[in-house]
């Protein structure tokens, strides 16, 4: 009788442990299950909007309105540790779009305080209540809300999270989002294996929150068990044994602190002894250093007064004296001094004498700027009272502002790539329109002008060919957050040479760059809103991802310029040249080309909607998949233009032409798209709601393959 006992005994203790395995695979994929669905439904909740918003955003005959604000800062926010590059100044939107992306900000954060909620108070989650599985308290009840935010925002997301993060942005791949998302996804996979314990694995952020996560149907089905059980209460006694064992088994951060108060003392008094000792240090430092600064500053004092003496026009002092005493005023470096040679610089008439105050102020570097910037606004001012009658006072000034700007030139020259910061704005630094011929010209070619704000400064003619307006930041890194980059809005740069330049994410709002020429700059991802750029010459620049809404562009060059995406809504492009530009993607909407020439253009995909093309000549463009609604075409030249897959419902035909004709022979530099023959231009293209097209057009369309109701 004993034997077949054993047997039996050793028979189920097998099958108990293999069925607690089982359970224990199922639930640790009904929990991760539980997870992907919360996540996925935090993350539908905010893209649905986000893509409406897109969708609404693309449509031409919504009224756009500026980003709100909210979204602006969150996303520069976001930008910054993840060293995204970020979009500034202004930027317009369709009205709905700025509701709808809202929306998708708000909703995930609402959706995931909600589950949040529904954790603390009932231990689960949307997810987790679809595939039963609890969280639950030592007690077995649900966690409450303060251990629910330790297990979801310290333990599952913000501990795993920072250590990828860490490894990521100190490692060789940064700014690589690809790895990023790797790392995170690792660490938090396996923040939630957990580590092995007696009662199996336990995840790192139940362990952190003392929580555990069981199967919703076992426990309903003990606690039923239990409820009928003629051995309540010894069962009960078992219940509190287990939780007591757990409790010691795997107690939390709160809990270790309880058991050990002596272990708690000691570390508050030792962070309070380093804290006291430290402000002590510190306070000792800040003493010397505050009795060095001004120790010196009485120095510098003293020393200024005796310069000044010698500088005063009763001194008596030599000439190579008075330079010399120039020389030692621009080594002291402090306000005083600067001021002085400042206001020395307007007043001196020694071409010698001022050729040394100019190269003491240049030993001061860009910290004479600000008192230079005073300054030069100020004989500014003078100068526009005297008026425009050619006058000897007028000359005196204007060579006084000129001696001021050459200083100002020759700062920037040296200090090339070290002048971060600097704030030129509203300065003169070039030709007016009252200047003599002698007027200053501003050169600044092959420099690091980064960080420079040139905001509403007057840079007419200046010469900045090969200059960057953009640096790469302390992480050394092109397109992240810290790219450091000047401002140009509002600045004048009329018939400015900027060939070559690097003006790429820079700021130029409502630039005037008219006549200027930007032949191969790249001007990618920068900011032209409602810029001037009248006949300027683009010849091969690269405008990619640009934003040149309400740009004014008549008469520019744009030949072989790279406009693929860029956003030129309500654009103004009379009379340009736009041979061989590639317009790939570009919203192009309520733009205005009347008389351009777009021969050889690639305008495929562009966003043509409600654009005027009268009279423009589109000789051999490519306008495949074009959106082409409600376009005026009226006597544009589309021969040879490939027109499939355009939409061109409620596009203006009138006069336009589509028969290709002869080619000129001085046109032969004109590349024509490869089309096999002159039948695939229109094949498949529905003119059905086409306006305006006459009969030799109608013959065309319906020869060349073309869909329209009134061909055979």
């Amino acid at each position: 009788m004993t034997s077949p006992i054993v047997r039996r005994t050793s028979n189920q203790s097998g099958q108990s442990k293999k069925s607690e395995r089982a359970n224990s695979l199922l639930l640790a994929s009904r929990r991760f299950a539980a997870w992907a669905a919360e996540i996925t439904l935090v993350v539908t909740s905010g893209l649905i909007p986000f893509g409406i918003g897109v969708y609404a955003n693309s449509r031409s005959d919504l009224n756009r309105v500026p980003l709100n604000p909210v979204l602006v800062v969150t996303e520069r926010a976001i930008a910054r540790p993840l060293a995204l590059p970020v979009s500034y100044g202004i930027r317009n939107v369709a009205w709905p779009t700025n509701i709808l992306w809202t929306i998708a900000l708000l909703a995930p954060v609402t959706l995931s305080w909600w589950q949040l909620y529904l954790l603390a108070k009932t231990g689960s989650t949307i997810g987790k209540r679809w595939l039963k599985v609890r969280v639950v308290n030592e007690q077995e009840k649900p966690p409450g809300l303060g251990a629910v935010v330790i297990r979801e925002g310290v333990g599952r997301w913000t501990v795993p999270i920072s250590i990828a993060y860490l490894l990521w942005r100190y490692s060789f791949a940064f700014p690589n989002l690809g790895l990023f998302t790797f790392l995170s996804l690792l660490m938090i996979v396996g923040e939630g294996i957990g580590l092995p314990s007696r009662r199996g694995r336990r995840a790192f952020h139940d362990q952190l929150a003392g929580t555990y996560t069981i199967d919703a149907v076992l426990a309903s089905n003990r606690q039923a068990q239990s409820a009928g059980d003629k051995d309540q209460v010894e069962e009960g006694q078992e219940g509190e044994e287990l939780a007591a064992d757990r409790t010691n088994q795997s107690p939390n951060l709160w809990r270790r602190i309880q058991q050990n108060p002596n272990l708690a003392l000691f570390g508050i008094g030792l962070t309070s002894m380093t804290a006291v000792l430290a402000t002590l240090i510190g306070t000792q430092v800040y003493i010397q250093i505050q009795q060095s600064q001004r120790a010196t500053k009485q120095i510098n004092s003293q020393q200024f007064l005796e310069l000044v003496k010698q500088l005063t026009p009763d001194s008596g002092a030599t000439n190579e004296q008075r330079q010399s005493a120039i020389l030692a005023m621009g080594g002291l470096n402090d306000p005083q001094s600067i001021k002085f040679l400042a206001d020395l610089l307007v007043k001196e008439t020694n071409p010698s004498v001022l050729d040394t105050i100019q190269q003491a102020l240049t030993t001061v570097g860009p910290q004479a700027i600000p008192e230079l910037k005073n300054k030069n606004q100020f004989l500014v001012s003078e100068l526009e009272s005297v008026g425009s009658t050619a006058t000897k006072e007028r000359e005196l000034r204007q060579g006084r502002l000129q001696r001021n700007q050459r200083t100002i030139n020759k700062i920037l020259s040296v200090y090339s790539g070290k002048i971060e910061g600097v704030d030129l704005s509203r300065t003169q630094l070039g030709q007016s329109g009252t200047s003599g011929s002698s007027s200053f010209n501003l050169v600044l070619d092959n420099l690091d002008l980064s960080g420079v704000k040139f905001k509403s400064a007057n840079l007419n003619q200046a010469s900045f060919k090969g200059s960057r307006f953009r640096g790469v930041g302390e992480d050394g890194r092109w397109d992240t957050y810290d790219d450091v980059m000047a401002d140009l809005s509002q600045a004048q740069l009329q018939q400015a040479n900027l060939t070559d330049a690097n003006l790429s994410r820079v700021l130029m709002n409502r630039i005037d760059l008219s006549r200027a020429t930007l032949n191969r700059a790249n001007l990618s991802n920068a900011r032209l809103y409602d810029a001037k750029l009248n006949s300027t010459q683009l010849v091969g620049a690269d405008l990619r991802n640009a934003v040149l809404e309400k740009a004014s562009l008549t008469g520019a060059d744009l030949g072989d310029a790279k406009l693929n995406e860029a956003n030129l809504y309500a654009a103004r492009l009379g009379r340009a040249t736009a041979i061989g530009t590639q317009l790939s993607f570009a919203n192009l909407t309520n733009t205005d080309w009347q008389g351009a020439d777009l021969s050889g253009a690639y305008l495929d995909r562009a966003n043509l909607s409600n654009a005027n093309l009268s009279a423009t000549r589109l000789t051999g463009a490519v306008l495949r998949s074009a959106q082409m609604e409600n376009v005026n075409l009226q006597n544009a030249d589309l021969s040879l233009a490939d027109l499939r897959g355009a939409n061109v419902a409620g596009a203006d035909f009138k006069g336009a032409i589509l028969a290709p004709s002869k080619q000129d022979p001085a046109d032969q530099f004109v590349q024509t798209p490869d089309l096999g023959s002159v039948s695939a231009v229109v094949q498949g293209v529905d003119f059905s709601q086409a306006k305006n097209l006459d009969a030799k057009q109608l013959a065309y369309i319906c020869t060349q393959g073309g869909i329209h109701p009134r061909c055979p």
